[in-house]
């Protein structure tokens, strides 16, 4: 069985096409990219090293990487993605790309300094099967970077319930005809996400803990992020969501040591080097 949904990667694809991250200023797009790169040292890349970025989607943290290595591998299963990808890192000489799928990664094993791919193991029918095909990838002690979505074992139990209703709806929109979800998940970004997010934002300032309020997490984020994720949440046919015990397990077990996870939001973001 290929390691693909078909239609997830067609539905990312349109939503790369509808949301290509070129009109968001650079420092906005550096401060989400903080936010998953540091747990990496990525000074200590060599500028003859070789990394990928497995679904790399529109390129928007391969910009930030790129410049970092010698060559930067953009891997992506969607045609369209890539194409987007192509246009945004077009002044950046060292990205090849290449559209595959986790059951066919173009690179030889045990030749990459670094991957990762953020937010797009928890799209594919073998999570496991995906890392492995990662981590086969790298050289003895290269790092490997992922985001997994979590299944909110860090927060409450109120919390956890108001993901359950919240995914009912997942259910029945992500099924739709893209426009039309499209337009219904802007709808969400408008209503639900950012309402919530400058609420946060606004207790916080005021010296409250907002952490546990939900989407929280974008109370600094613009409104063209909140839409972007809100289709990613709502949109997308095929999720899964995983502990950070089953995550670190996953590493373990597939042969990667020294893991760490961010603590902080976005979870679950973990690095782990090759054995």
């Amino acid at each position: 069985m290929k390691n693909i949904d078909n239609k997830t990667v067609e539905d990312f694809g349109k939503e790369w096409a509808e949301y290509s991250h070129d009109t968001i200023p650079e420092r906005e797009l550096k401060n989400q990219f903080d936010k998953y790169f540091h747990i990496v040292d990525l000074d200590e890349l060599q500028d003859n090293s070789h990394a990928f970025d497995m679904g790399c989607g529109s390129g928007r943290w391969a910009k930030f990487v790129a410049p970092k290595v010698g060559v930067l591998h953009c891997i992506d299963g969607s045609s369209e993605a890539l194409k987007i990808a192509e246009r945004n890192l077009s002044t950046l000489r060292n990205c090849i790309f290449h559209q595959a799928s986790f059951n066919n990664i173009p690179l030889e094993d045990a030749s990459m300094d670094f991957g990762y791919s953020l937010g797009v193991l928890h799209h594919i029918p073998d999570t496991v099967a995906g890392l492995r095909a990662c981590i086969a990838k790298l050289k003895p002690g290269a790092p490997f970077l992922a985001y997994f979505y979590y299944a909110f074992d860090n927060k409450p139990l109120w919390f956890k319930t108001i993901w359950r209703i919240s995914d009912i709806f997942r259910r029945l929109i992500s099924v739709l005809p893209f426009r039309l979800k499209l337009l219904i998940t802007k709808l969400i970004a408008l209503a639900v996400y950012l309402p919530a997010a400058r609420s946060s934002l606004i207790l916080e300032r005021l010296g409250f803990h907002v952490e546990n309020i939900p989407l929280s997490q974008y109370r600094t984020f613009p409104y063209y992020t909140m839409k972007t994720d809100a289709l990613d949440r709502f949109g997308t046919r095929l999720e899964k969501r995983f502990t950070r015990k089953e995550i670190h397990e996953m590493f373990k077990t597939e042969g990667l040591q020294d893991i760490q996870f961010s603590d902080d939001s976005p979870y679950w973001c973990v690095v782990g080097f090759k054995q």
